[in-house]
C-alpha cells in the first residue's frame, strides 16, 4: 500500500504580520515551511507534495517535493484538502498523511508513526493533545469537508469511529505570529 506525505502550504498567513509570508520567514536559519517538508521527506513515505496557493515557496522546497497549486487557496483549508486527495487519487496511494507547512517541530518520527496506523483516520497525538499530521485512507476521502476553512477535524468530529490516536514525540506548535517565530526560534 503506498501513502504519500502532504504538507498544506496554501494560506495567506494574515495573522502573521511580519513583512514576509511567514512561511518563507526565517526559522532556525531556514524558511519555515522548509522544516515541515524536511520532516514529510525524512518519514520515508511512498511521496511528498506540498500544497500551495497564497506565495510561492520556491527555494524552501527541497528537492523531490511535487508541489501542487491550489488556485481555490482563499476558500479555505477544505479546499487544499481537496487539491491533496485529487493529487493522491491520480497518483493510485491508498493513503496520505496531512501535515501543516506552520508547524517546523513535528518530527520525521511522528509522520511515519501515524502512516503505520491501520484505522482509516489516525491522528498524532502530542502529550494527549490531538494535532496533524493526520492519515487519511482512500475509504474516508469521499468523507471529507469540499467547502470552508477546516479540513480532517470535522470528519474526527462526525465519525469517532473511524479515528484512532497514536502518541507522538516531539513539539506541535504552530507559527502563527512573530512572537510564535521568535519563541520558538
Amino acid at each position: 500500500m503506498t501513502v504519500a506525505a502532504v504538507v498544506l502550504a496554501a494560506g495567506g498567513g494574515t495573522r502573521f504580520g511580519g513583512p514576509e509570508h511567514k512561511l518563507l520567514a526565517e526559522f532556525r536559519g531556514r524558511p519555515l515551511v522548509w522544516w515541515a517538508l524536511a520532516a514529510a521527506a525524512a518519514a520515508r513515505l511512498s511521496e511528498v507534495a506540498v500544497i500551495v496557493g497564497a506565495v510561492d515557496l520556491g527555494v524552501a522546497v527541497p528537492e523531490g517535493v511535487t508541489v501542487i497549486e491550489n488556485p481555490d487557496w482563499a476558500s479555505g483549508q477544505a479546499s487544499s484538502l481537496q487539491a491533496a486527495v485529487s493529487w493522491a487519487t491520480g497518483r493510485h496511494h491508498e493513503a496520505v498523511v496531512v501535515g501543516l507547512g506552520d508547524q517546523p517541530l513535528v518530527p520525521s518520527a511522528a509522520w511515519t508513526a501515524v502512516a503505520a496506523a491501520a484505522s482509516p483516520v489516525a491522528v498524532a497525538t502530542f502529550d494527549g493533545q490531538r494535532r496533524p499530521p493526520v492519515r487519511l485512507a482512500r475509504s474516508v476521502w469521499s468523507l471529507l469537508p469540499t467547502a470552508g476553512d477546516e479540513g480532517a477535524r470535522v470528519l474526527m468530529k462526525r465519525r469517532p469511529d473511524l479515528v484512532c490516536e497514536v502518541a507522538c514525540e516531539g513539539q506541535p506548535a504552530d507559527i502563527d505570529n512573530e512572537e510564535d517565530l521568535s519563541r520558538w526560534s
